[in-house]
């Protein structure tokens, strides 16, 4: 346990004593700043007494694709690096062959990415804030604590999707893109929730789609299907990053 935290810190420290992180950090605030304000402005020029479910939060935390489009760019630029950059490099013999196993490489890289993941929603808070002075019930703290959690459970499963692909990969752009690809597929599946395919399949795509994923923790509703799903996905892909690195040893 004690060499997956070492992993981790030294892996958050690396990421941020690369300007890689800094511009990504910069320019997620000015894209999620721009987003929050044209939904504000949005919902303040409807008429009073619309859906109490309906917000500028509630729209900014997955009610919109403002929300899941540039996930699939931060996402695969984030994870690209984790071993794909040591692989590259040559130095990820030298890493599997210190007193570290193929589990506590994957997790202390994992670990790092999840920190890393939180920290870009920390300054959201902001925008919790501005909304809670614009008067009293403005907001509900039950909602904000879900679509925290929302997001917590997408982070774990996208960033167990990007340590994977950058596993298999042989340099950073083909980790990214493969990254990109698998969650571009995510999103346009619950696009199929539209289309006329049938009351299974929609239920299906709905279920496995991000989209109605965050749309419920979004407006409060705490579906445990969504956490297990996610957990379920995550602790896979994690499994199959530790086998590939397994095979790499062999």
């Amino acid at each position: 346990m004690r060499a997956i935290f070492t992993l981790a810190k030294r892996e958050v420290h690396s990421f941020f004593i690369s300007p890689i992180a800094y511009v990504v950090l910069l320019v997620w605030l000015l894209y999620s700043g721009i987003s929050f304000y044209l939904l504000a402005r949005f919902f303040s020029s409807q008429p009073v007494g619309g859906s109490a479910t309906i917000s500028p939060l509630s729209a900014f935390f997955g009610g919109t694709t403002l929300f899941y489009l540039p996930l699939c760019i931060f996402i695969p630029i984030i994870t690209m690096r984790l071993i794909a950059e040591e692989r590259s490099s040559g130095t990820l013999e030298t890493l599997l062959s210190a007193p570290l196993t193929e589990i506590s490489v994957a997790l202390g890289k994992y670990l790092a990415a999840i920190c890393f993941w939180c920290v870009l929603w920390v300054p959201t808070l902001v925008y919790v804030w501005l909304s809670a002075g614009t008067g009293e019930d403005a907001v509900d703290w039950g909602v904000i604590a879900t679509s925290y959690l929302g997001l917590f459970c997408i982070g774990l499963f996208y960033m167990a999707v990007g340590l994977l692909m950058s596993a298999v990969s042989r340099n950073q752009i083909v980790a990214a893109t493969l990254t990109f690809l698998v969650l571009a597929g995510l999103f346009l599946l619950n696009m199929l929730v539209f289309m006329d395919s049938g009351e299974g399949a929609a239920a299906i795509f709905e279920y496995i789609g991000m989209w109605s994923q965050m749309d419920a923790f979004s407006k409060g509703i705490l579906d445990t299907r969504f956490v297990v799903y996610d957990i379920s996905l995550a602790a896979l892909c994690v499994f199959l990053s530790i086998r590939v690195l397994q095979a790499n040893r062999w």
